[in-house]
């Protein structure tokens, strides 16, 4: 087990003790019928650990463009461990043998009608990484530290559907992570920060 495997379970073990007391959640009201979803929150075992984050094709009919853990649906039966751990194999090629996971997190839910379960893990760096075009236009790897420091998540507002609306951007190298990608990094801050973690 490495030492950022070791450092983030004690961690993740601290900081999940107890109820999170401010969530953040999706700036308009999602549905009653919500689809099980997972992402994975892969955390790269570097000396200064990065994490993968993917942009989804424009294509796409669900949050076309945006920065995004690799994740999705849950199939029949899976667990939201199972379910992330195929997305990022199917997403970037990630064999789940190389993925060290650490547990379940605070789910988000969307106006889009998913209830999110993010899974925290740790990866070895370089893994050679084998993006599926039909679903990944291109990745990158924002230090974590970085994403979780809450001087880099810049609270935005704008007036939708009649509304005001806040939420969170964060900007890294001219990659933008915003939206329902950059509500799970501020919960999972504000949940470390129950363990005293200090980003």
């Amino acid at each position: 087990m490495s030492a950022l495997h070791y450092r983030l379970e004690e961690l993740y073990r601290a900081a999940h003790a107890r109820e999170l007391p401010d969530p953040m959640e999706d700036a308009m009201a999602p549905p009653e019928n919500l689809a099980p979803a997972a992402v994975l929150i892969a955390v790269t075992e570097r000396d200064d650990p990065g994490v993968l984050v993917t942009h989804r094709p424009h294509t796409m009919r669900k949050h076309p463009g945006q920065a995004a853990f690799p994740g999705g649906r849950l199939d029949p039966g899976e667990t939201p461990i199972e379910a992330a751990l195929r997305e990022a194999n199917e997403e970037l090629g990630i064999d789940p043998r190389h993925v060290r996971v650490i547990g379940e997190t605070d789910p988000f839910r969307t106006r889009t009608g998913f209830d999110i379960t993010p899974v925290l893990a740790t990866i070895p760096a370089d893994l050679p990484l084998v993006p599926n075009p039909a679903e990944v236009a291109e990745w990158f790897e924002p230090p974590f530290r970085y994403i979780l420091d809450p001087a880099n998540q810049q609270e935005q507002e704008v007036h939708w559907e009649g509304a005001l609306r806040r939420y969170t951007e964060i900007h890294w190298q001219g990659h933008r992570i915003w939206g329902v990608t950059a509500a799970i990094i501020v919960n999972l801050t504000r949940r470390l920060a129950l363990a005293g973690h200090d980003a």
